[in-house]
């Protein structure tokens, strides 16, 4: 398993601690994020949660133009996560190497940029055109998830990107009027049913919950047991140890069968 850390250039984010404003305070964030376990970054600077503000491609890019530079300082590498073309486009030139792509890959020109770079791709689970007015999942999550990947690789493979994916679930990216209790139960079927996504034969990439409660702490170990192969995570450190403690109480189940 391997850890993309996050390093947010949105001063809007949540997760105020893993802000950063240009290139110095993104070098130092970097580095306590490979100190913490991490293998590479994942850079965003637009705010994908409810509140968050809407801001245009050159200022997106204002945001994490400095930041990108002082990450990739660091010798590691640094998926770019956005859904405007520009922006990605300016990043990859930069110096970025895996497109986390925002959008999904609904977009023609981002898929044209991802089919042209070849560059490894996150590809999200996202009902609706765009992450402010995600539609409401009908049914069992899981089974609309995998429909959903079966039928979009299908189309991205037909329109040239044959390159890699990773597939992420979206969990970010549940619709954003439900409550919590909701939303938990709907991140829980979700987790619970990464394995559902093996068919595909790709790996798997997988945000984990950063905030520190009971409830997403149990979502952490969910997700982690299902063993993925890339997780994005504010906090690396944490993953490594539970996901250490996960394992060793595994081992220690099949020793004793």
């Amino acid at each position: 398993m391997e850890i993309f850390g996050v390093v947010n250039a949105s001063p809007d984010s949540k997760a105020d601690f893993s802000v950063v404003q240009g290139c110095a305070e993104a070098a130092a964030r970097g580095a306590e994020l490979l100190a913490e376990g991490a293998d590479h970054f994942d850079l965003g600077g637009e705010g994908s949660t409810p509140g968050s503000d809407e801001v245009s491609a050159d200022d997106e890019w204002h945001r994490v133009e400095g930041p990108l530079r002082g990450l990739l300082s660091l010798g590691a590498e640094v998926a770019i996560d956005t859904r405007k073309p520009g922006v990605a486009r300016r990043a990859l030139d930069a110096g970025a190497t895996v497109l986390n792509a925002g959008d999904a890959l609904q977009s023609p020109e981002m898929i044209e940029l991802a089919a042209e770079r070849e560059v490894t791709v996150v590809l999200p689970f996202m009902l609706g055109r765009d992450f402010r007015s995600v539609r409401d999942v009908r049914g069992d999550p899981v089974t609309v998830m995998v429909e959903w990947f079966a039928s979009r690789i299908e189309r991205l493979r037909e329109a040239g990107v044959t390159q890699q994916l990773l597939l992420d679930c979206g969990v970010g990216f549940g619709p954003h009027d439900m409550d919590w209790p909701e939303r938990a139960a709907y991140q829980r079927a979700i987790y619970g049913g990464l394995g559902e996504l093996r068919r595909f034969d790709l790996p798997l990439y997988v945000p984990v919950p950063w905030l520190q409660t009971p409830d997403r702490l149990e979502l952490l170990d969910l997700a982690l047991s299902q063993e993925p192969d890339y997780v994005r995570a504010h906090r690396p450190a944490q993953v490594r140890e539970h996901h250490a403690a996960l394992s060793a109480a595994s081992a220690q189940i099949v020793s004793s069968d």
